[in-house]
């Protein structure tokens, strides 16, 4: 997606005399507005604002909106005219959209440029024509960048070059008053640009997306060291650890798009997306289809539009497509409505952002994808993950014992991953978990029986599910790699 300064360029380039410019930013697109004014030719050009309350700059009596309008009409000079209450104004106004509308028809190719400056809203059908469309929902990088600079020169404090981009990248996301005040607020206890700092500046972008309310931040808790077995993928994702280093940047190495993990429930997809995340060190967001699609924050559109939009804005970032099939399940060729679009939208994103946003995709049904989101160019790589073998049962075992506290080298661990054979991860440690509930109540240790008495109470999935399971299997076969090495089927 284009800059804001991209886009007004455009904009002006297109010779529109309507430019909507939506962000919640007021000061910061006035400061940008200025800045073409003053670098336009052959002369700098003026810049004059209107609001509801005090009308016009320099214009007693415009207050009125109509008012304001037939005055730029009838007696403005060549300038860019700011209206950042006009927006909220139209719904409903019949003869104020008839004067916003002569008005643009008049002043077009004269010099005079006006613009609208809302968080949000839409371009009325009769406007269309004469109107070019600014989402800026954050800054770019080189805004972001001029404020680390100042304040850090205004502070006296310094940061390293590779530091400072690490920096500016962390701050993305935020408007330039809250990358300010964070900045200030966080070098009054810390004398230098350090890891500590760094860690509360990524802590700060879990509250930014709670206020866009559409992506969910994941705090980095889990390693490599909690994904058991699924060989394959780990060594792919330890061969690009390094990708998203200001040093790989530099270099100009080839960045990841994404990654498709899909196969059998509770066999640890969720889980391999943090371990991504974590490992790679970037931030993990989460994207709710169900949220999309359920209308409460806007059109399904509207609201995909702008959890790509802020994904980007926190770039780079590991953005996080949980049971992606049912988001496009919906979709057929020829279909229309809100799931077709959202996702032509997503494949063009996919195939062109320029952000480094790292897509992970989990899916569990996965006859119900399309073939166009699994081709090369979309995604890096496509893994199937399979029930676990034994030699995984036992490290996904160990793992869990650990994690209640339990040492693993008290138990028959070739014994308890036999009797779990055709498990998933997640029913292992269930069956840990009810194990340990149900010692603590009776005050004694778990001993090797309890675990397999609370292996006898869980039916697996693959007992339950066996037919699906076999169609996934045979689907998967030639169409996903192995995320775990081939070896000897267990009998």
């Amino acid at each position: 997606m284009a800059t804001t300064v991209e886009q007004i360029h455009t904009a002006l380039a297109s010779a529109y005399p309507l430019i909507m410019v939506l962000s919640n930013e007021e000061d910061r697109i006035e400061r940008l507005i200025q800045r073409f004014a003053a670098g336009a030719k052959p002369q700098p050009l003026p810049v004059v604002t209107w609001n509801c309350l005090d009308g016009l700059t320099g214009q007693p009596g415009t207050e009125d909106p109509i008012t304001a309008l037939r005055w730029l009409e009838t007696q403005g000079p060549r300038g860019f005219y700011v209206f950042k209450d006009l927006q909220a104004l139209l719904p409903g106004n019949r003869p104020l959209l008839r004067r916003l509308r002569d008005t643009a028809a008049a002043i077009r190719n004269t010099g005079r440029f006006l613009f609208t400056l809302a968080p949000e809203g839409e371009v009325p059908y009769e406007m269309k024509p004469l109107t070019y469309v600014v989402t800026s929902l954050f800054p770019d990088e080189s805004e972001v960048a001029a404020v680390v600079a100042a304040v850090l020169q205004q502070t006296s404090r310094t940061a390293d070059p590779d530091r400072a981009q690490i920096l500016i990248g962390a701050l993305r996301g935020m408007s330039l008053l809250e990358v300010e005040s964070l900045l200030r607020r966080l070098l009054t206890r810390h004398q230098t640009v350090d890891d500590a700092f760094m860690a509360e500046v990524l802590a700060e972008k879990e509250q930014i997306m709670r206020k866009e309310g559409i992506l969910e931040f994941v705090p980095p808790i889990r390693s490599l060291g909690d994904l058991g077995g699924l060989d394959q993928l780990k060594v792919w994702v330890r061969q690009r650890a390094s990708l998203f280093t200001p040093q790989a940047m530099a270099q100009g190495l080839p960045r990841p798009k994404g990654v498709l993990l899909m196969g059998m429930s509770g066999c640890g997809k969720s889980l391999a997306v943090k371990v991504i995340a974590t490992e790679w060190k970037l931030p993990l967001f989460r994207l709710d289809m169900n949220l999309v699609f359920a209308g409460v924050q806007g059109s399904p559109e509207w609201v995909f539009h702008r959890a790509l939009e802020a994904v980007e804005a926190v770039a780079p970032a590991v953005l996080w497509i949980d049971e992606i099939e049912m988001g496009v399940a919906g979709y057929s060729e020829g279909a229309t409505g809100s799931m077709t679009r959202i996702f032509s939208t997503f494949l063009t994103w996919m195939q062109e952002h320029r952000a480094d946003v790292f897509v992970a995709a989990t899916a569990n049904r996965i006859a119900l994808l399309p073939a166009e989101i699994i081709r090369k160019g979309r995604f890096d790589q496509v893994f199937f993950v399979e029930l676990p073998n034994e030699e995984e049962r036992k490290e996904i075992l160990g793992i869990h014992l650990r994690g209640q506290a339990l040492d693993p080298g008290k138990y028959d661990l070739v014994l308890l991953a036999s009797a779990g054979r055709g498990w998933n991860g997640a029913e292992i440690e269930q069956a840990v978990v009810s194990a340990r509930i149900a010692c603590n109540a009776e005050g004694r240790p778990v001993e090797e029986r309890d675990l397999l008495m609370a292996m006898g109470q869980i039916v697996p999935l693959s007992t339950t599910m066996s037919e699906q399971i076999k169609a996934i299997r045979s689907w998967a076969r030639t169409r996903a790699l192995p995320a775990t090495t081939p070896g000897r089927p267990e009998m």
